[in-house]
């Protein structure tokens, strides 16, 4: 047990002035396990009388005010949270309940937002994604330079994006030089109100135009499948990760069955075909050429008479001014890996909180424990 000096003085909490103590408390924390035994804290922490903010409880050099734990043993949790172990199995590691892991990446949380210094954004992403199957989303936007999380917002309504334009100042607004988002059709808007010459700053990424394609070749590979059963032709069964595959991912034996396939001159290999295709123009480092072979594909997609796949290229000649080989999707990969760890959320608050713990850059760990790392 630890105990302090009799006569001793300490320092307030609120104000830092050395204070007449006024009496202990017993107090206990978690601290890291020695040998593999549990390992407790036990100490008499002191109460001073201030002058000023009364009767106070003296901050511990090895905890963080108010904590159950020992800030080695926080930071040894906020760790292995960040390498994206779920809490159940943190807390199942370490014998602690699922609250108490939760309590300590809550704090962290609002610690590393309290840290967080503000800076000028260039490079934004802008996107949405779903935390539960009921349609239930929320919209983040990401620091594309710094790679980290900067916003996030119930739902995906304009009015979710917004309130993030309106929490900067004209000059930040000023700085912000290219805007990533999907097709999504609340969030342009938005940006167009609010970042300057948006129209030249606005850009729609590569990988939601990849998403719609590969959904429309599984359109067409569901519905040729359909007719060629009823011919009594099998020949698609069980195909669909081939067609959705990136070729590189593909071994030598699945590589064989879909050569097979594409040499028998389907609707799905032109579809595939077609898909392939836009891969190969969003390698193009110029922009003034990949609209032009961006033109070039909507009319031999729109000649195609491949419903699912013209009703993409609309949306692409639509949206032609802002496509660009840029990649901003990376956040929401990670998110998705989030939201498997931890099994689904069942509130915006904790999925929030997750995107912030996780992809927020935040400086996370407890100050008397001696890290300085931070997870972008």
């Amino acid at each position: 047990m630890v105990v302090p000096e009799k006569g001793a003085q300490f320092c307030c909490p609120e104000c830092g002035k050395l204070c007449p103590g006024y009496d202990t408390r017993e107090r206990c924390w978690r601290h890291l396990d020695t040998c593999q035994y549990q390992t407790i804290l036990v100490a008499n922490v002191p109460r001073v009388n201030c002058r000023e903010h009364g009767v106070r409880q003296v901050n511990v050099p090895w905890a963080e005010p108010g904590s159950n734990f020992t800030a080695l043993l926080e930071a040894l949790v906020i760790t292995w949270l960040l390498a994206q172990a779920s809490i159940k199995k943190v807390a199942k590691q370490l014998q602690l309940a699922w609250d108490e892991v939760d309590g300590i990446m809550q704090c962290a949380m609002q610690r590393g937002l309290l840290r967080r210094q503000r800076v000028k954004l260039v490079r934004i992403g802008i996107d949405e994604t779903a935390f539960q199957r009921c349609h239930e989303y929320v919209a983040f936007v990401t620091d594309l330079d710094r790679r980290r999380g900067v916003y996030v917002a119930d739902d995906r309504k304009r009015e979710s994006l917004d309130a993030f334009f309106r929490s900067l100042d004209p000059e930040d607004l000023a700085s912000i030089e290219a805007v990533a988002m999907d097709m999504w059709g609340a969030f342009i808007p938005s940006a167009a109100e609010h970042a300057p010459e948006a129209d030249r700053k606005i850009w729609f990424d590569k990988f939601h135009v990849a998403m719609h394609l590969g959904d429309a070749v599984d359109r067409v590979r569901r519905h040729e499948h359909k007719a060629l059963l009823a011919e009594g032709d099998d020949s698609l069964k069980g195909s669909r990760y081939l067609w959705l595959a990136k070729p590189d991912n593909l071994d030598a034996a699945q590589t064989g069955a879909f050569n097979a396939l594409y040499e028998m001159n389907l609707r799905t290999g032109r579809a595939w075909t077609l898909k392939e295709t836009t891969m190969c123009i969003c390698r193009r480092v110029r922009r003034s050429c990949g609209r032009a072979a961006w033109k070039a594909w909507i009319a031999k997609a729109m000649r195609s008479r491949l419903e699912p796949v013209k009703k993409v290229a609309r949306m692409i000649r639509e949206h032609l001014w802002g496509i660009t080989n840029a990649t901003g999707e990376s956040p929401n990969a990670i998110i998705q890996r989030i939201k498997r760890a931890a099994c689904g959320f069942r509130n915006r608050d904790r999925f929030r909180n997750a995107i912030y713990f996780h992809l927020g850059g935040l400086d996370l760990y407890p100050a008397s424990a001696g890290v300085t790392h931070t997870k972008a």
